[in-house]
This record gives structure tokens, sequence and C-alpha cells, in this order.
């Protein structure tokens, strides 16, 4: 079985704990020297330097001397925080860890396969699905923290007679979200590696450059719509019903 460099490594240290984590779950793994596929391990790595790069930057504050991390950071933050205040509202802030963590791990993973010897986690569907899953529990979670039992109404409508048949449409519609966040975000990425990949098999050399760079433009627009997405799905569950 073919595996990329990284991933042979940590089934190599782990591959012993995790098969026998996933016999005691009853779940058993095809490849029990290698339970650890490819698109796992790529997640593991973006952790890993989401994880270097936080601390990098808590590191480095500074009022005085802002180096080019912080400036980056904060030019993140800024961008969050006015998206996300004009879409959700002034309790915007509540909401900016998620979305920041959300993004930066999306935009991490889609950039990814842009590197020689990996790939694009998001180009398989179980990677967009969590992230979809997520954020769909995430804002039913605030939804009903911010209004309490008075959520429901935002599945039943304004009409008391048409309640029930609203009722089925919303709880449909919001299920619905979790998988149009999933087919888009791997829609797009699963054909950018795909085209992308053809053209260095056929043109090594040259045209591929323009087609990185339309991956790179793709990974970017893909994690804005996604957390944009996230925003406004969060506005309409916490705004109060009048």
């Amino acid at each position: 079985m073919h595996q990329l460099p990284f991933t042979v490594l940590l089934n190599h240290v782990f591959a012993g704990p995790v098969t026998a984590l996933l016999t005691a779950l009853g779940i058993h793994p095809a490849h029990p020297t290698a339970p650890i596929p490819d698109h796992v391990g790529m997640q593991v790595l973006v952790f890993a330097i989401l994880i270097v790069f936080f601390l990098a930057v808590r590191a480095s504050l500074s009022v005085e001397k802002p180096n080019a991390l912080q400036h980056i950071m904060e030019g993140i933050y800024n961008l969050m925080d006015a998206q996300s205040e004009e879409i959700i509202g002034h309790d915007n802030k509540r909401y900016l860890s998620y979305l920041i963590t959300l993004g930066l791990f999306i935009l991490s993973c889609n950039l990814l396969g842009l590197i020689p010897f990996f790939e694009t986690p998001t180009g398989v569907p179980v990677v967009p699905l969590g992230c979809a899953i997520v954020t769909w529990v995430f804002y039913q979670m605030h939804g009903l923290r911010a209004n309490g039992a008075g959520y429901i109404k935002h599945f039943i409508g304004p009409v008391w007679w048409l309640a029930p048949l609203m009722f089925v449409i919303e709880v449909c519609s919001h299920l619905a979200r979790m998988m149009s966040l999933t087919i888009r975000l791997f829609a797009n990425m699963f054909a950018g590696d795909m085209v992308t990949l053809v053209f260095f098999s056929l043109v090594p050399i040259g045209l591929p450059v323009i087609f990185l760079g339309l991956h790179f433009g793709v990974s970017l627009i893909q994690t804005y719509i996604f957390v944009l997405l996230a925003m406004v799905y969060l506005g309409e569950a916490t705004a109060h019903e009048h």
C-alpha cells in the first residue's frame, strides 16, 4: 500500500496504539500495520503546524516592535472581526476564536497539496464533512444558548397553522447545510488536485505553474466561502426573535 512519507512515519511510530484503540472500539483496520490513512496524517501535520504557528505568534507578541508573524495574525483577526461584526452583530467576538481556527485549518489543508510529497486532505470527503459537522453543531449550540427554548421559533415560522410543515422543512434545510458545505469544499479541492496532477503528468515544466496558482486562488476562495457561511449560520441562529 503506497502512502505519503509523513504518513509512513506516523504509522511506524503509532501503528500499534492506533490499531489497539480501533480494535477496542470495534473497528478493524484493513491494514493493522498502517491504520493511519494519508488524509488523517495530513490533518495531524496541519494541526502540528498551526500549534507551532500559534505558539510562535504568542511568544513574539510585542507592542513596541511587532514582527511579521504578529502583523499577519493581526491582519487575519481584523479581517475576521470586521466581517463577522457585519454579519453576526456586536456579539461577534464570542465566535472569533472558532472562526479563525476553522479558517486557518481549512486554508492550511487546502494549500498543503501544493507541496511535493503531501496531499490536500480536504480533497477527501470525510475531512470537509468533519468541518461541516463541527460547524453545524457549533452554531446550533450557540443558537440554543442565545435564545433558549425560543430557538424553536427559528424552525416553526410566524404562522402557527403552518408550524408542523415549516418544522420539517427547516430541519431538512439545516441538515442539508452539512451536505452543502461538504460537497462545495471537497469538489473544488478534489478537482483542483486532479487538474494540477494531469497537467504535471503531461507537461512537467512551465504550464503546471499556472494551475498551481489557480489551486492557490481556489484554496483561498473556498476557505473564505466556508467561513463566510459559518458566520451567516451563526448570525441566523443567534438572532433574537421579536
